[in-house]
């Protein structure tokens, strides 16, 4: 699961503004990133970006490691073996992988075919013996490995050689359906096969690369990480000669490429969109990512007691929260009602129902019934001498507003809560991701894959931060794992989903829309959608 910060909603009463000409949000899976040939771009050039923290964990499959950004500079030093079109549905990376096909179904098979061209940094070939790492140090059986998830890799019984070095038989427990999100980005073995390099050898360093692109400076004082090509790499070459990453709070973005700083900047905050839209020889580029912004629950103290959790999805208009986060904007953002899936996705089905529909006099019912006794003037609840009071931890790199409403929301019921901000560089890797919130939102990105969910959803999941689960929601999540078909795999998708939203495990409140400010001499860069980014080796500056 890649993890985003959620920016701060506007404080406003949602009101149109009539300045704005507003239209149908982008569907799903839209994209407009300016797409053209290499032979249009300029050779050379360098591409200014913003991220939203200095990255400490490189290793995508280390807890830690799971910060989007960090991700997504880590898929662009590493072989991808796939990438994504449009519609999410994936093809063979030719520069890492020649083929990759089931060639076995009782028990399943995956054949992976290497190109013979694929080295590491070191000089070594890329082999079968990479993807046998990748599995035995991810599937959970030793613990001093610290994982972000050991789904898919668990119910791998073994990875072998094929008929040389450059192919890998994956063998399978049972049918593993989403098998294609497994091993990519491929890591170098070498690199992390001990519990040591595993989980401390990536801190702040890629140390073996095997993609389009390698670490060319990283000034943790400066907060700026440079990539250079890697002159070595044997596939497509990036157009540009470097990208530039900086930390950035998010106040500051749009300041930064106003004055040239940067060349993207998001617009999806009213205001940072009236000011980025009229910028020079900027363009607006729009389209719909797998991007929700969620409001997570803990379990500890009061949350413990599942009325409690409703009682929160009962107290919270997320209608509002839409209706305010679209004032300003080109197009009206709305509600999701799903864990896995976006609207317009095939098999999106609203499961919310009364667990995340505004009901104030049910969330007040729901509170006496945990014991939960309202003060005289109903603005505090007690039991047992206890003040109910929960912690919403917040980054103190984006605005306060959106925690800020939900603040006022769920004081009408009663519930006090106490924002506390924490440093940005902190709130993933010593809050979110140790569980230390009563609530806490941020944004999840990119889950093109059901299974890449299953740790956020499963009682003992790597990523469930929370601790919210139930054996039932474990045996569907085992189920859907392992249906290999699509439409059967979606009903059983929506039956965990209605059980997480009867746990009341989170929030999700709305698609997070892509507007973003873009130079308008970019090409092959912007709106992805549900396509990827194809490691940046097409992003270039017209001619």
């Amino acid at each position: 699961m890649a993890l985003v910060t959620a920016a701060g909603l506007s404080a406003c009463d949602g009101g149109s503004d009539p300045t704005v000409s507003r239209s149908a949000a982008p569907k799903t899976g839209s994209t407009d990133i300016n797409t053209q040939p290499r032979s249009a771009l300029k050779t050379g050039g360098t591409l200014n970006l913003s991220i939203q923290q200095w990255i400490t964990q490189y290793n995508v499959g280390q807890v830690d490691g799971t910060q989007g950004d960090g991700q997504a500079i880590l898929a662009m030093t590493q072989p991808r073996l796939w990438y994504f079109d449009e519609s999410a549905k994936p093809s063979p990376n030719p520069d890492v992988l020649a083929s990759a096909s089931v060639t076995g179904t009782n028990p399943q098979v995956v054949t992976y075919k290497l190109n013979p061209a694929a080295t590491w940094s070191d000089k070594t070939p890329i082999t079968w013996q990479d993807f046998a790492t990748q599995w035995k140090t991810r599937n959970g059986t030793d613990k001093r490995f610290q994982l972000s998830s050991s789904t898919g890799y668990d119910v791998i019984t073994g990875v072998t050689r094929g008929a040389d070095d450059r192919e890998a038989k994956v063998t399978f427990r049972e049918p593993y359906a989403d098998w294609q999100q497994l091993f990519d980005p491929l890591l170098p073995g070498e690199a992390l096969d001990t519990p040591e390099e595993f989980n401390t050898g990536w801190i702040e360093k890629i140390p073996v690369w095997g993609g389009p692109w390698k670490i060319g400076t990283a000034d943790k004082t400066a907060q700026s990480i440079t990539v250079v090509p890697n002159p070595d790499y044997w596939g497509t070459k990036p157009v540009l000669d470097s990208i530039v990453f900086r930390s950035l709070d998010s106040a500051a973005i749009t300041d930064a490429y106003l004055n040239n700083e940067i060349d993207q900047a998001p617009g999806r905050q009213p205001d940072d969109y009236k000011r980025l839209a009229s910028a020079p020889a900027t363009t607006i580029r729009t389209g719909g990512r797998w991007d929700v912004t969620v409001l997570n629950l803990g379990s500890a103290g009061p949350l413990a007691d599942v009325k409690v959790r409703q009682a929160i999805g009962a107290a919270i208009d997320r209608d509002a929260i839409a209706k305010a986060q679209s004032s300003g904007l080109p197009f009206a953002v709305h509600t999701v009602g799903n864990h896995f899936l976006m609207p317009s996705q095939d098999g999106y089905q609203d499961n919310s129902a009364e667990y995340a529909k505004l009901d104030l006099a049910r969330a007040k019912s729901l509170l006496d019934q945990a014991g939960w006794t309202s003060s005289a003037d109903g603005k505090s609840r007690t039991k047992s001498g206890q003040t109910l009071k929960l912690t919403y931890v917040v980054s103190a790199s984006s605005t306060a507003t959106f925690p800020q409403l939900i603040q006022n929301m769920l004081a009408q019921a009663g519930i006090t809560v106490e924002l506390r901000k924490v440093p940005g560089n902190d709130f993933f890797e010593k809050y979110v991701n140790r569980g230390s919130f009563d609530l806490v939102s941020f944004r999840n990105v990119d889950q093109l894959f059901p299974s890449m969910s299953y740790p956020v959803y499963l009682s003992t999941g790597e990523q469930n931060y929370g601790k919210i689960g139930s054996p039932a929601i474990d045996t569907l999540i085992t189920q859907a794992a392992a249906e290999t078909d699509h439409t059967k795999q979606l009903t059983e998708l929506n039956q965990i989903d209605t059980q997480l939203w009867q746990e009341e495990h989170s929030l999700t409140l709305f698609q997070t829309p892509q507007i973003l400010a873009v130079r308008d001499t970019l090409a092959n860069f912007g709106a992805y959608g549900l396509r990827d980014d194809r490691q940046y080796t097409e992003v270039g500056y017209l001619k």
